[in-house]
């Protein structure tokens, strides 16, 4: 099973230039070159994950985008793609697990902003491949933790009794 992503970006040769290359290497990939035009993506198909462009027709499109794709139930690895990285602690967010997000220090530390990761524009072939690749990976086995957890700690009840 290929693994679908959204790419979500106003400018077209970015757009279709990420298209391209992913699809190279064996995702398929949907394209949208607005927000409008994400949300109705997500929420009539199922993504693995979401890349979206963080400044688009307003400064808050991308998070905007973010954000829908977390509500989501299919629950998609998401990616904030910028040329612009975040500086400041303006920029304070909250991760998934609950815990605060910041980009004080390090940009390669941020998950913060509602995202699971920040792509900073340009991005050659190979470091975009490694980084969807990894964020795909963190994502998947933050989504068995929990369910591990459960069943170690129903195995511990069960040995225990």
């Amino acid at each position: 099973m290929k693994r679908r992503i959204l790419i979500v970006d106003d400018d077209l040769a970015v757009l279709l230039t990420l298209k391209a290359v992913l699809e190279l290497h064996g995702f398929e990939v949907d394209t949208a070159g607005s927000s409008a035009e994400a949300f109705a993506r997500m929420t009539s198909n199922i993504y693995h994950m979401v890349i979206s462009d963080l400044r688009m027709e307003t400064e808050e499109a991308g998070l905007e985008v973010i954000r829908t794709a977390r509500r989501q139930a299919y629950d998609p690895a998401t990616a904030l793609l910028t040329a612009y990285p975040p500086t400041g602690e303006h920029w304070r967010g909250q991760r998934r697990n609950g815990e605060p997000g910041t980009v004080a220090g390090d940009v390669e530390d941020w998950t913060g902003a509602d995202a699971d990761s920040l792509l900073i524009k340009p991005l050659g072939t190979g470091d975009l491949l490694r980084q969807v690749e990894a964020l795909l990976i963190r994502h998947a086995d933050a989504r068995l933790r929990p369910k591990n957890s459960v069943s170690k700690a129903q195995e511990s009840g069960l040995q225990a009794g």
